[in-house]
């Protein structure tokens, strides 16, 4: 059974007091697209995250807030600002380091929260059912063409609130030749 992939660039969900020390008091985030998953969407406001060894500039914020920021990058990214960051599944920031995040009213200096976004597959609980797996299972994905490979080690991700989607950072989506929209097979260990 196949599905589709989307390629994730850098980017970060921000808290909402962290959202208004960026952007000012009762600063409420403007959308700029919807994303693919039901109520995401990238924001039109970017900020500057600064590392130890360097800046990534203009990265965009994904809304809604969130109860805890959290930012996503490859691991080029993560070597552009100097810091080790962990491959994690979204969420798990313990242990991870803290950045500088520049906005255009102020500055958060964030204690933890740099993170290299572990592939994951969102699913529609009928879609689970459907390619018989469960929240938190780990399953194999197969892309085709040219630079075809498997994807060991996927999280699969289940709610009535997601949309059927696998989420590859940029790095390992042009590594394996993939583009957004790209079928996918799905392969249980």
């Amino acid at each position: 059974m196949k599905l589709p992939i989307a390629l994730s660039n850098k980017h970060l969900h921000l808290s909402k007091a962290d959202i208004e020390t960026l952007f000012g008091a009762n600063y409420e985030l403007t959308v700029k697209k919807e994303l693919s998953q039901p109520g995401q969407y990238a924001c039109e406001e970017v900020v500057d995250i600064e590392g130890p060894k360097g800046t990534l500039k203009r990265v965009r914020v994904l809304g809604p807030a969130r109860g805890v920021t959290q930012i996503e990058v490859s691991l080029a990214d993560a070597r552009a600002l100097g810091v080790k960051a962990p491959i994690r599944d979204s969420g798990d920031i313990d242990g991870t380091p803290g950045v500088k995040i520049i906005g255009p009213k102020g500055e958060v200096e964030l204690e933890k929260g740099v993170i290299v976004a572990a592939r994951h597959i969102h699913m529609h609980t009928d879609d689970a059912a459907k390619f018989g797996v469960e929240d938190k299972e780990r399953v194999k994905i197969k892309t085709e063409g040219q630079r075809g490979l498997i994807f060991e080690n996927v999280l699969v991700r289940v709610s009535p609130s997601f949309a059927l989607e696998m989420h590859v950072d940029l790095e390992e989506g042009n590594a394996s030749g993939v583009a957004n929209g790209t079928m996918v097979e799905l392969i249980k260990y």
